[in-house]
């Protein structure tokens, strides 16, 4: 057993993560609120917040400089996602990074993805005690962009909020509300307008959508909602409200709406590709992300097949157990504690000062 774990004095963890945004920054810092909310009296956390936004070589330059000076030698560091770069500049002994997904390493060409590559993935991971992650799917591309050791990634789900509850729903047949959740390249919008042209139905997006979208939904004869910047309560409301949800991405490294619309006893239609499989288990149907008749078809089965609607939900609410917070939490708690005496062998004396400040 770990020593961090026979003591009953709470463990101090500083959490290093990105600038809020004005809109919110939802979804990350959501997630780690709801841990350290569940772990409160068994760790002291602490929050560094980025002083600038992630953008621009200089406002990067200052990140690092401001986490490297925000650390605390009597604290673990949690560098959660995003502005991984930071863990180069934080003491590696004590240091663990999250790493949502490789997205960002798919992103340019030539010295532009190599910069990305060693800033953001190579560099951070190899200067951090662990690394975790949300997926299988995702600790097999660190590990492929790091060289790290598989051993030193651990799989650590997202969990899904208590907000989302099961409210059982008539189906409309005759014109469902598709529920499509965000905007970004890989969210797959423009496919799935195009799998839906002519379909007697209503989609319901949440993110912001560009003028062109907003022609190609014309175009394309779709009924259509948008929300944006909606609170949590708010959004459960669009997966009460909905009839099933299209989560057809051409690459997620989790794909946390499934499990919300398992969460609240919607079928699912999702892509057959990078974690989304993983995700979502036997309570999802599955189709080609790039085939936009593969994506119809999936759409039109769900509406046209009551049995088949009604086992994608029963197997959707057993699989969104597995994400429940208070196992996700422990589990961070359990890294925590496993890493925290890699800290007193640097000096012992720290554990006997802070008990003395508890």
């Amino acid at each position: 057993m770990p020593h961090g774990s026979e003591s009953t004095m709470p463990l101090p963890v500083k959490f290093f993560q990105r600038k809020t945004r004005p809109s919110g920054n939802f979804s990350l810092e959501f997630v780690f609120e709801d841990v350290r909310n569940r772990l409160a009296g068994r760790i002291v956390a602490r929050i560094c917040e980025a002083p600038f936004y992630s953008n621009g070589l200089l406002r990067r330059f200052a990140i690092l400089v401001h986490a490297f000076f925000c650390q605390d030698q009597r604290h673990l560091n949690h560098v959660t996602g995003d502005t991984t770069f930071t863990a180069v500049s934080l003491n590696k002994q004590r240091t663990i990074l999250t790493i949502l997904d490789c997205g960002a390493a798919r992103d340019g060409v030539g010295i532009k993805q190599t910069i990305i590559r060693k800033l953001w993935f190579e560099w951070p991971a190899k200067r951090a005690a662990c690394v975790t992650t949300i997926s299988d799917s995702v600790k097999r591309e660190i590990v492929e962009l790091t060289g790290c050791c598989p051993d030193k990634v651990h799989v650590v789900p997202v969990a899904v909020s208590d907000a989302f509850r099961p409210h059982p729903k008539e189906f409309n047949v005759t014109k469902p509300r598709i529920l499509h959740v965000g905007c970004a390249p890989n969210k797959n919008l423009p496919r799935l307008i195009d799998a839906l042209t002519n379909l007697e139905c209503t989609l319901v997006v949440v993110g912001k959508v560009d003028e062109s979208t907003v022609a190609k939904l014309g175009d394309c004869n779709i009924d259509y909602e948008v929300h944006i910047n909606l609170t949590l309560p708010e959004v459960v409301q669009q997966y009460v409200n909905a009839d099933m949800l299209s989560f057809v991405s051409t690459y997620e490294g989790f794909g946390m709406p499934i499990v919300e619309a398992q969460s609240v006893g919607r079928p699912v239609v999702t892509s057959q590709t990078s974690s989304m499989p993983e995700v979502a288990g036997d309570g999802a149907c599955f189709v080609d992300p790039l085939d936009v008749n593969s994506i119809r078809r999936g759409i039109e089965r769900v509406i046209a097949d009551a049995s088949y609607r009604s086992t994608l939900i029963e197997n959707g609410m057993k699989n969104a157990k597995r994400f429940n917070p208070d196992v996700i939490a422990e589990q961070y708690l359990s890294l925590y504690c496993q890493f925290w005496p890699t800290c007193d062998q640097e000096n012992p004396s720290e554990r006997i000062a802070l008990r003395s400040a508890a």
